[in-house]
C-alpha cells in the first residue's frame, strides 16, 4: 500500500498522524508541503478526493488569509487554490493519501478509515 503524508513536523496533529501511521507499520511517503508544496492540480485532486472546497482546505485563522484578501466570499475557487499552492501555510494539515482515498488528520485517527 503506497500512502503519503503531507506533513508539517512543526504542527502536533501532523506528528500524531505521522506516528500513529508509524505505529501500524507504515512508513509513509513524507511530503514537507511547506518546502514541497502541491501543484494546483494536485490540490484540485486533494480536494475532490476529500470532498471539500477549497475554502474547507484552508486555515482561515493564519495571517495570510486575511493579508490576502481571501476572507472575501466573491473569489472563486481556483482562486482560493492558486492561494494554497503559493502560500502553503494556508492549507489544512495533515493530508494523508491512500488506496485511492484522501483524509485530513483533525484528529489523526480520521485516517484510519482509508487504509
Amino acid at each position: 500500500m503506497s500512502v503519503t503524508i503531507f506533513h508539517n513536523p512543526r504542527c502536533s496533529k501532523s506528528r500524531a498522524t505521522l506516528a500513529l501511521l508509524q505505529e501500524r507499520g507504515i512508513e509513509p511517503r513524507v511530503v514537507h508541503y511547506l518546502d514541497e508544496p502541491p501543484t494546483a492540480d494536485q490540490l484540485r485532486d486533494i480536494l475532490a478526493l476529500l470532498g471539500r472546497t477549497p475554502r474547507e482546505l484552508m486555515r482561515t485563522g493564519e495571517p495570510e488569509y486575511r493579508a490576502q484578501g481571501l476572507h472575501d466570499p466573491a473569489l472563486d475557487d481556483e482562486t482560493l487554490i492558486a492561494a494554497m499552492a503559493g502560500t502553503p501555510k494556508l492549507i489544512e494539515r495533515p493530508i494523508v493519501l491512500a488506496n485511492g482515498q484522501a483524509a485530513v488528520g483533525r484528529p489523526p485517527e480520521s485516517v484510519l478509515a482509508i487504509l
